[in-house]
């Protein structure tokens, strides 16, 4: 028999005083989290209670009147509508066929997908403006039960606290494993009702990867690849943390920086050179206006001349303006994965495998 439980404690805020919890009439499907570092789930009597990062606690509920442990925030689920601030966000709306429940986003800039531009173009997405100038009237106008943000060093969040709507930090650009980046799909699903659907999609998500992990990983032989470009003076290059690097081992190949420590560096060109002058191949993601070329990367930098993968034609590209990268590749790690082993051992996918983001450079 389904009961609600009772406990005697008073709300204020949306938060409540007391440390008990108390029951949801409605089950629940079970979220396990695997790979992600940034948010944790526990049920406890009906009670969703989701921890994200180290200051926020979110009780998510089905029913308006259960009460939560203190110093969780309620949040009455599912959401009807939200707002989303980043690319990776909306792509786990995308996955889970859920851009009825978007109704806001940031701008439309390198977005691709057809049925998000039509509904900003018909009005059911509003464009709210960039971090750290965010058109509040706009916000308001998406009237989201939520909104998802992505804290960063533009912020700019203190006018949408204002309106008192509740802030639900999303901080899978923090994960450094592809597929704990990926498993925020099941973030999502856990306030938009769509928890076994998310559960389904990262279970083929996670076969897939780590099916083609394995292969890779039975490789005699492990090419070396360097990343980025020169920009300003400086060449930010990924560290040995970032989940790219992760990447390119998972793929079969060993990446020029092996220090463990850092997601990511700025170097002088000297001192990248002196790392990755005879790394077998190169990759690069830029938003080059028209067709990227050997040409366009040594008119950027003579220098670039210099390195083996340049000579030897192995320079790995992918053009945001020409491919939805940052929209799509979040929930598709498995994809970018067999990119780079059809890269590095092509042996190992079938002959005719044609790339979502990455190619060899011709």
């Amino acid at each position: 028999m389904l009961m609600t439980l009772f406990c005697a404690c008073t709300m204020q805020n949306g938060k409540s005083s007391s440390n008990d919890s108390v029951a949801s009439v409605d089950s629940m499907v079970d979220i396990s989290v695997k790979y992600a570092t940034g948010f944790s789930v526990r049920d406890s009597s009906g009670v969703r209670l989701v921890d994200v990062g180290t200051h926020d606690h979110l009780a998510l509920v089905k029913n308006a009147d259960v009460l939560v442990p203190k110093g969780y925030t309620k949040i009455l689920v599912p959401i009807n509508r939200t707002i989303c601030m980043t690319a990776l966000q909306l792509s786990n709306f995308t996955v889970l066929d859920a851009h009825d429940v978007v109704k806001g986003i940031t701008g439309t800039k390198n977005l691709f997908n057809k049925d998000i531009l039509a509904r900003v173009k018909d009005g059911r997405i509003v464009k709210i403006g960039m971090e750290g100038n965010f058109d509040t009237e706009m916000v308001l106008a998406a009237n989201p039960d939520i909104i998802f943000i992505s804290p960063s060093k533009r912020g700019g969040y203190d006018a949408i606290k204002e309106t008192g709507i509740t802030l639900v930090p999303h901080l899978g650009y923090q994960e450094l494993n592809p597929l704990g980046q990926a498993e925020w799909i099941k973030f999502i699903g856990m306030f938009i009702g769509k928890e076994k659907e998310a559960n389904e999609v990262f279970a083929g998500i996670e076969s897939r990867y780590n099916e083609l992990k394995e292969k890779a990983a039975a490789t005699t032989t492990r090419p070396t690849v360097l990343s980025g470009e020169m920009h300003y003076g400086n060449w930010h290059a990924v560290g040995g943390k970032n989940y790219l690097a992760q990447i390119f081992r998972d793929a079969g190949a060993d990446y020029v920086i092996n220090d463990e420590e850092t997601s990511g560096e700025n170097l002088e060109f000297e001192k990248m050179y002196a790392l990755a002058a005879n790394a077998d191949y190169w990759r690069i993601l830029n938003s080059y206006p028209g067709d990227f070329s050997y040409e366009a990367l040594k008119a950027s930098e003579p220098r670039n001349e210099l390195f083996k993968a340049y000579k030897e034609k192995k320079v790995i590209y992918c053009n945001m303006k020409q491919t939805p990268y940052y929209e799509i590749s979040p929930v598709k790690p498995d994809v970018l994965l067999k990119d780079f082993v059809a890269i590095f051992h092509p042996e190992l996918v079938e002959p005719d495998y044609q790339p979502t983001f990455y190619y060899l450079l011709k």
